[in-house]
């Protein structure tokens, strides 16, 4: 059992780090109002956990160090390779909710050249609902030297109302090439594809598909064939009921510096969607089913809306064959729906144990990832949530033969490194191609003034690397050296985080956004080893394959990746398996589980480069 003292002291750490940003020193009657107004209107905040069926592993709680010979260093390409975005994140001095969560950006092939395109989501101004180009995508072409540059698509893209949040990728009218699908703080939008080599061009279907008008503020969306007809359908989270007036009401402030950007504490919470991919006389549309289909997160105690999304995960959890998902919410509980098969779900975050930190508290949640490592006794599940400042990032383990999660963050090699950071994008992804993947987070604050409230903290952020680690001692990740990474250390105010190969030589390169200005496009500059890329071609409804595993075999060493875009924060991941092969020449044996459970095996070796494989 784990030390039920040194439990009570991360415990009050937990509270008192949590908090450190309101109080910032300062004290005073204000101060203590607003920590009042945090612990009784946060729900969660004072969970009822049944802890008697995780039993906490023995591991070792002191900071792990850093990792001293390692070398991940990125170069900054935006400007060489003529990606010119700037977003807009509608401050015009307001101070609102809306303007601190940033957009998305994701990294896809849009018109099947085989070059993936970036495609960021514009914010713009609160207050005026006309069009805007809200959706910005750069086209990525040879140069004709053979480097890769960026050319901005100025026509072809419908300008569409309202504040851009995230989006998702993929085939939902059967065409085999990829539409947009654009959460909004207003109404969703759906993007057609009609492009051809030569030019990318979209068309608003919106209408066509039946989306609803409702202006909602929708976040984190993804596509999956959910309820088992082999079509895309699509789920998304919305953060809070939000509105000016609300936000006026709210009128967050912090001694020193008056209204203040701060937490969604005072709104209330709100439903995911899920968009059932829907032909009806020979015309598809989506129908809203989300509801009905126990889509649904309510506090046990109120019974009350109390999802507050932010991050969304993909992923058969429990290894039945269909599409399960994981909500990371801001302030409120994670939530995990389990899928019965055919797009009903269940809710039970509390019970598997990733509703809460290892303290028993909902956090600060942002964004999401998932992984699975091959373990002695099978395949470990590993749940990595990015946290408020003064939070550590979690990392949720649910390891081989075991039913429920834990996080253990701090034995992982991440709690103590993360704590200083507020972190919105991560994933998990093998940037040095060792075949163990690493975590990398994006980092930026909310506050211009923090620094003036809490000394510690710091408006711009420098991401972080994590290197995955797995020895005879055991496994976990630890910190890289910021002057080991390049241009990936540069504080920046830091959001979305996406990753694909966008020069083409067989490494995975990263996009980090901001929440207003410039992104990273960072080139991976690390060499050594070389990889294998596999890209899916399934049936009509799936071309790519969204929701198959793929596991690989080189010598006695197993990696599992999955074709899932939808990661990290507002994002989309190129669609694409990326086998690092470390010292190793080839695969041995590759196996690919496709979405409804039919299984393609390729016997090797399979030698580095670019691989396609179809049902």
């Amino acid at each position: 059992m784990s030390d039920p003292t040194r439990r009570d002291q991360d415990a009050i750490i937990g509270v008192v780090f949590r908090r450190s940003l309101w109080i910032g020193g300062l004290g005073g009657a204000a101060i203590g109002g607003i920590l009042l107004a945090r612990s009784l209107l946060g729900p969660g905040s004072s969970p009822t956990v049944d802890e008697t069926t995780v039993e906490a592993p023995q591991v070792d709680r002191e900071p792990a160090p850093e990792v001293t010979d390692a070398a991940m260093p990125f170069t900054d390409m935006a400007e060489a390779w003529g990606v010119g975005f700037q977003r807009d994140d509608g401050a015009r001095g307001g101070k609102l909710l809306p303007e601190t969560v940033g957009g998305g950006v994701a990294i896809v092939d849009l018109n099947g050249d085989g070059r993936p395109e970036l495609v960021f989501i514009d914010g713009g101004d609160l207050t005026d609902a006309s069009p805007g180009d809200r959706v910005v995508i750069y086209a990525n072409r040879d140069d004709g030297d053979g480097a890769t540059m960026f050319d901005r698509v100025v026509e072809g893209v419908p300008k569409i109302p309202g504040h851009g949040m995230g989006i998702a990728a993929g085939d939902v009218d059967g065409d085999r090439d990829v539409d947009l699908y654009i959460s909004m703080l207003g109404r969703d939008r759906l993007l057609l594809n009609e492009s051809s080599l030569d030019q990318i061009r979209f068309r608003d279907g919106t209408d066509e598909f039946g989306l609803s008008d409702d202006e909602a503020w929708s976040t984190a969306v993804g596509f999956g064939d959910f309820d088992g007809d082999s079509d895309l359908d699509l789920v998304g989270l919305r953060y809070v009921e939000w509105s000016p007036e609300a936000d006026a009401a709210v009128d967050f402030r912090l001694d020193g510096i008056g209204r203040a950007y701060g937490p969604p504490i005072g709104f209330a919470g709100t439903k995911p969607f899920l968009l059932l991919n829907d032909t009806t006389e020979g015309r598809r549309r989506f129908v809203e089913v989300g509801g009905e289909r126990g889509l649904t997160q309510l506090n046990p105690e109120t019974d009350v809306d109390e999802g507050k999304g932010l991050g969304l995960a993909i992923i058969d959890l429990d290894d039945d064959g269909d599409l399960d998902l994981i909500g990371a919410n801001d302030t409120t509980p994670n939530a995990v729906w389990f899928n019965d098969g055919t797009g009903y779900f269940e809710e039970r975050g509390r019970r598997v144990g990733v509703a809460f930190d290892r303290s028993g508290s909902a956090t600060g949640a942002m964004g999401i990832d998932v992984a699975n490592r091959p373990s002695r006794g099978g395949v470990d599940t590993l749940v990595a949530i990015g946290n408020f400042a003064n939070e550590p990032s979690s990392l949720f383990v649910r390891r081989a033969g075991e039913s429920t999660f834990f996080d253990d963050a701090a034995g992982e090699g991440i709690s103590g490194p993360s704590r200083r950071s507020l972190t919105f994008g991560l994933l998990f992804t093998d940037l040095d191609l060792d075949g163990i993947e690493d975590l990398v987070q994006a980092n930026g604050h909310l506050e211009e003034e923090i620094q003036r409230v809490q000394a510690s903290q710091r408006y711009r952020q420098p991401a972080q690397v994590f290197r995955g680690i797995s020895s005879n001692e055991g496994v976990g990740f630890r910190e890289v050296p910021s002057a080991a990474t390049g241009d990936l250390a540069r504080p920046v105010v830091g959001r979305a985080l996406a990753s694909g190969d966008l020069d083409l030589d067989g490494d995975l390169d990263l996009v980090i956004t901001q929440v207003a200005g410039p992104p990273l496009v960072l080139r991976n500059d690390a060499t050594g080893f070389e990889s294998v890329q596999v890209r899916l071609d399934g049936p009509d409804g799936n071309p790519r394959g969204i929701g198959s595993v793929l596991t690989a075999s080189v010598g006695d060493r197993r990696m599992i990746r999955r074709i899932m875009p939808t990661r990290s924060y507002l994002s989309q991941v190129e669609p694409v398996a990326v086998f690092g092969l470390g010292p190793a020449l080839a695969i041995d044996r590759l196996e690919i589980r496709w979405p409804d459970g039919e299984v393609t095996t390729v016997e090797g070796p399979i030698e580095p480069g670019r691989h396609r494989f179809a049902r």
